[in-house]
């Protein structure tokens, strides 16, 4: 490719939640997240996303928005210049097929983000002090601080692309090495990616958890029919950190977004619990009044 050349593509992070695991769509055995060119033909970006998507693994998709346009001149590892259009989708997790493709627990790139259990080991162990060994300006142990909750500042779930950015600054992350090949390998937890598609997967990371906070699209990850619990525990796992269950369940009845069946979930272990379903028209009524519906956690 020439030097001056410009191209294109349309990249997705297609988010499924399994068992209480947030999952990630990706092709090249876990190292990429789907990609393709845009074709002419097709009458919007989106719709040649949704296209070539479900073409490369047979993955329909449901809720999608635009997430992101990356043009950064260093961006690819080839000549010329790359412009990723990137989106962000929700789908029901399915067996998928073609390049590789497969589905991965985002935390598998991501560990530090999950805060479930509490703040995760290969925080203390590894993260932080080669961090703090390389934040040796003030500006730096501040940025340090306020990304990863130190110095008694609370962790934000929402700062995923920060903390990610920030570690590829201080050059802790297998990515930043590939241009520095006679650096010592400094990688710490969480498996890379090629180009930059573990910085797109981070922003979709942040973009998703930031938006349950004021719109309830965590029920596009939900089938039919589901528990209380169930909901719960999908909201847990894109947020990284634990609800308080009784508030957790006021706020869901406050905002009238769920009905029972009538029916029960027989498989919980113990007893049965009762099933519930989504009112989409609430939500459109919300979306029309932009109701704020904030995500109560303890």
């Amino acid at each position: 490719m020439p030097q001056d050349s410009l191209s294109a593509e349309l990249i997705a992070v297609i988010v499924a939640v399994t068992g209480g695991d947030p999952r990630v769509l990706t092709i090249g055995r876990g190292t990429a997240l789907p990609s393709g060119s845009f074709e002419s033909g097709q009458r919007s970006l989106q719709a040649g996303l949704r296209t070539w998507v479900e073409r490369q693994t047979h993955q329909p998709l449901g809720y999608v928005e635009q997430l992101y346009t990356f043009a950064d001149s260093d961006r690819a590892e080839t000549e010329g210049r790359v412009i990723s259009i990137s989106y962000l989708a929700l789908a029901q997790e399915a067996r998928v097929s073609g390049e590789q493709a497969g589905w991965q627990s985002w935390y598998r790139y991501f560990p530090w983000e999950d805060h479930r259990a509490g703040p995760p080991a290969c925080l203390g162990d590894t993260i932080l002090p080669r961090l703090q060994a390389w934040a040796t300006s003030a500006a730096r142990r501040q940025r340090a601080a306020f990304t990863f909750g130190l110095d008694g500042r609370p962790w934000n779930e929402d700062l995923s692309l920060q903390r990610y950015e920030l570690l590829h600054e201080a050059g802790l992350v297998p990515e930043w090495l590939r241009r520095h090949p006679n650096v010592a390998d400094a990688k710490l937890p969480g498996d890379a990616m090629i180009l930059d598609h573990r910085r797109i997967l981070a922003t979709g990371i942040a973009r998703l958890r930031a938006k349950i906070k004021y719109r309830p699209v965590f029920f596009e990850l939900m089938p039919e029919t589901f528990t209380l619990l169930q909901l719960q525990r999908t909201v847990e796992a894109l947020a990284g950190r634990r609800l308080h269950k009784q508030n957790f369940r006021r706020l869901i009845d406050a905002q009238n977004l769920v009905e029972e069946t009538g029916a029960l979930a027989q498989d919980t272990g113990g007893r049965p619990a009762k099933l519930f379903r989504y009112r989409r028209d609430v939500q459109t009524e919300r979306a029309i009044a932009a109701t704020r519906l904030p995500l109560a956690r303890s």
